[in-house]
């Protein structure tokens, strides 16, 4: 156990703030939460609205690949932390899980309150203080941080280790405004888009069927290939499928001004099957009736139609075909603020091998400020705990080095 003056100061309150917040009070040292917001973990509050999906299933091998890094102990952390170490930690706060049809992870209550509820009254109970609405306006000196009250006071808190765990760009009504970027030593990467809605050329169909769902779609760009729901807006599509190709959309986006992608809408259907359906359908009904009677929606309908010329309406052969080779052109991303996450932020080339600044030894980072990607589906938040968890941990053994090496902030 540290000496009991031992303080950790922990900036960012969120998925991976909390983390770290418990592995150092276990620890036994004096932790203080500083968070600009007036509540804790308002993202991951509103990530539980839809049901909070805390991991993935899949095995660890297939898991890690879904994370685009260049910094390998971020890797190495969510191996640490992976599906059962985490589905535990949830455990040991009462938080029973649950793994859906999709594979994904949620706690059986689905919303997140009851377990941010659990996770601070722990925190609590181990005399943690909580800062809420106070901004880090970074270092002073080693050892000294400055905040920033909500009354625009100036303050001063020591600390022998800090986390910071300050998020990136998107959702700044959440808290996650990215405005830490200008108080870091080093230069930070520019934010940009991740998890996020795109912009396709506009015309009626978005407009009328605004908030329809195309169900279990493939979506096609390239060698790269996603399959899950989409959801039509007034400006394009959004859903699982197409934020797990946004990726791979900013690379095209970025040398071209546009990226044509290729949905199936029934994958599960070959195309012999659904024009012998069609087929099956008399010529003497209207096409409307035939399209109908053969069961296709009138959003798969109005798409299709957008594609064809009039006079290829009525050719079953050209239907079907655009029915599974339906082309859109993605004209952009919708903005950072609407992204579910970002990339960018902190260049890990600024810290060293264990999460710690390199030119502000003693200062640790974590979460989604790290510039990684990763796709929805539990892991962004897997990232944010293991990554915290991880900072926490090598935050431990950088102090006690230096007790032992009679350093002391």
């Amino acid at each position: 156990m540290p000496p009991s003056a031992s303080k950790a100061l922990v900036v960012g309150c969120g998925a991976a703030g909390l983390m770290a917040m418990d592995v150092l009070s276990a620890a036994g040292y004096q932790v203080t939460g500083v968070d600009h917001m007036p509540s804790i973990a308002r993202k991951v509050l509103r990530a539980g609205i839809g049901g909070l999906n805390v991991c993935h299933s899949e095995d660890s091998t297939a898991f890690l690949q879904r994370y685009d890094s260049d910094y390998p102990p971020l890797l190495q952390a969510i191996r640490d932390f992976g599906r059962h170490e985490l589905e535990a930690f949830l455990h040991e706060l009462g938080i029973a899980t649950f793994v859906g049809s999709s594979g994904r992870i949620f706690p059986v209550a689905m919303k997140a309150s009851p377990l941010l509820r659990a996770w601070k009254a722990r925190l609590d109970a181990r005399a943690v203080t909580w800062r809420l609405r106070s901004r880090w306006l970074g270092q002073i000196r080693p050892g000294l941080q400055q905040l920033q009250t909500s009354d625009g006071d100036s303050l001063q808190l020591a600390a022998d280790v800090v986390i910071l765990a300050l998020g990136g760009g998107s959702w700044p009504r959440l808290g996650s405004d990215g405005g830490w970027t200008m108080q870091m030593p080093e230069p930070c990467l520019p934010f940009q888009a991740s998890n996020v809605g795109v912009l396709i050329a506009g015309h009626e169909t978005w407009r009328r069927h605004h908030g329809s769902t195309l169900k279990d779609c493939t979506i096609r760009l390239g060698d790269v290939q996603t399959r899950g729901d989409l959801l039509l807006t007034s400006y394009g599509l959004e859903g699982g499928a197409i934020y797990a190709l946004t990726r791979t959309l900013r690379t095209h986006l970025a040398a071209a001004a546009t990226a044509g992608i290729h949905l199936d809408l029934r994958p599960q259907q070959s195309a012999t099957a659904l024009l012998a359906r069609l087929q099956a359908c008399p010529r003497r009904l209207s096409l409307s009736n035939r399209w109908r009677r053969a069961g296709f929606k009138p959003i798969e309908v109005d798409l299709v139609r957008d594609q064809l010329a009039a006079q290829d309406w009525s050719d079953d052969t050209a239907f079907i075909a655009c029915l599974k080779d339906l082309r859109l052109e993605v004209q952009g991303l919708r903005p950072v603020a609407e992204a579910i996450s970002t990339v960018g932020g902190l260049d890990t080339r600024s810290l060293d091998e264990h999460f710690m600044l390199k030119s502000w030894p003693g200062v640790f980072c974590a979460g989604e400020m790290l510039n990684f990607d990763a796709p929805t589906g539990g892991y962004l938040l897997t990232a944010a705990w293991a990554s915290g968890r991880a900072a926490a941990l090598a935050a431990l053994d950088w102090s006690a080095q230096m007790r032992a090496g009679g350093e002391r902030l």
